[in-house]
């Protein structure tokens, strides 16, 4: 996995320790049925719990480091439409002393989050000095001190909205002194069992893998930890196109269904995952970030997954020859005396106009429009629309959207307004670039 993961330009051995509505009588009674009867049809038939909203902006979260944010932060990250935050809750930081328990400071950022509409996801990783050396838990003692430590947790926080994950990315350096699926999948199930005990209806998830890691999902499949898990979280990190990921997804909904209990929904979360903007991604800059972003959440959804966390809020420095600084959409430095406090980056743009544009709409479908590579994907908000649409070809393409008329308002991927576009013959004519844009019917 190493190998496979630092030649997709990801160095993570060096990685941190870490922590418009539309009013109906503009389209013709085929468009509503077309919208209504034939895209309302969820992708593989799946569905997500009541506890996540796979509706835009509910379905974006954001990756960051810090337990108290520091004056302007929040105010931007809620401005750009963030409404998950993940997070390490840190086992070495919380339990000092064997069996006593201090979670003052994430009881402060839970209230913090809340008060901006924004909800916790918490790592519960990775080890402890008081338990086997130091090192991730392989012992009875120390799988049993983790289990009694996260259901503390857990019951300490019941009822706030929380998703709780099992260790991150288990599969790879994280889990010391290497992986091992076997050890891991043994604290999962004692951990699985302490959590349910004391919370049953929590939102807990596993095992934020590196990569979508077939061997190592299906290992934890066979074990049974489906039982005890509510979503399934993974991290597939590529420097090719985010649409490239469909397949794995697929395959890995496939897999699930085989193993989860009957009549469990269990979704897929993408629990991290972005693009560096150095050099030695190939030829990822700010621009190309930019455009990925929208593409990896939107793709994500039209694949049935409720939840996409981006990684990363800011730089984690300001080195532009270490790639695992720059996957943030805001730049390293901090300016207290300005605001907003930290420089955007244009993907900071992207995604505060992705969550304005689509505010409050679900996907619904994705419509047989132009080629393979050519994506229009259908939101619906009761009986509005919108369209979000983009090819990953290089070259622009055309398309046509059935069943329309009157006019559409267009607004880039950046929140830059076009000229609206007039439907013709029940057409409406678009030209796809690599960067989505976002259609709303206007109303008069």
């Amino acid at each position: 996995m190493t190998d496979f993961r630092e030649s997709e330009g990801r160095n993570l051995a060096l990685r941190k320790e870490r922590q418009f509505t539309i009013h109906h009588s503009l389209f013709t009674s085929f468009l509503l049925k077309f919208a209504f009867a034939f895209f309302l049809l969820s992708p593989l038939g799946l569905c997500a719990p009541a506890d996540l909203d796979n509706s835009i902006p509910a379905s974006i979260g954001m990756d960051i480091h810090f337990v108290d944010p520091r004056p302007g932060e929040m105010e931007m990250l809620a401005a750009a439409g963030v409404r998950w935050v993940r997070i390490d809750f840190a086992w070495e930081n919380t339990e000092v002393a064997a069996g006593q328990y201090d979670f003052s400071a994430y009881d402060r950022m839970v209230t913090t989050l809340q008060s901006y509409r924004i909800s916790p996801y918490f790592i519960l990783d990775y080890a402890n000095k008081l338990y086997d050396n130091g090192l991730s838990p392989y012992t009875e003692e120390g799988r049993r001190a983790f289990a009694k430590w996260a259901s503390a947790a857990i019951e300490h926080f019941e009822g706030r909205g929380i998703i709780w994950e099992l260790y991150n990315e288990p599969n790879f350096r994280f889990w010391r002194p290497k992986p091992n699926v076997h050890d891991y999948i043994l604290l999962a199930l004692e951990v699985g069992e302490a959590i349910r005990a004391v919370a049953p209806h929590e939102f807990y998830v596993g095992p934020a893998t590196s990569l979508v890691d077939f061997s190592f999902l299906g290992a934890c499949f066979k074990a049974g930890l489906l039982n005890y898990w509510s979503g399934v979280s993974v991290h597939p990190y590529r420097q090719r196109d985010p649409e490239s990921v469909a397949q794995e997804l697929r395959t890995l909904q496939r897999l699930i269904a085989a193993f989860c209990p009957a009549g469990k929904p269990v979704p897929v979360i993408a629990g991290e995952w972005g693009y560096s903007t150095t050099w030695n991604w190939k030829g990822m800059d700010e621009a190309k970030q930019a455009k990925l972003l929208p593409r990896e959440f939107l793709s994500n959804l039209a694949e049935g997954v409720p939840l996409t966390v981006w990684y990363d809020w800011h730089d984690d420095s300001a080195d532009p020859q270490d790639p695992e600084a720059h996957f943030g959409i805001v730049h390293f430095p901090y300016m207290a005396d300005t605001r907003p406090v930290y420089s955007p980056k244009p993907a900071y743009l992207a995604l505060r106009t992705l969550s304005g544009a689509l505010d409050g709409y679900r996907f619904a479908r994705r419509l047989p429009v132009g080629g393979a590579d050519d994506y229009v994907l259908l939101f619906t908000k009761g009986r509005e629309i919108r369209f979000a649409a983009w090819t990953t070809s290089a070259a622009a393409r055309k398309a046509a959207i059935p069943g329309l008329r009157g006019k559409l308002a267009i607004t880039d991927y950046l929140g830059q307004s076009f000229k609206p576009a007039r439907a013709h013959r029940g057409k409406l004519a678009i030209t796809l670039t690599d960067a989505p844009q976002y259609l709303a019917p206007e109303i008069h």
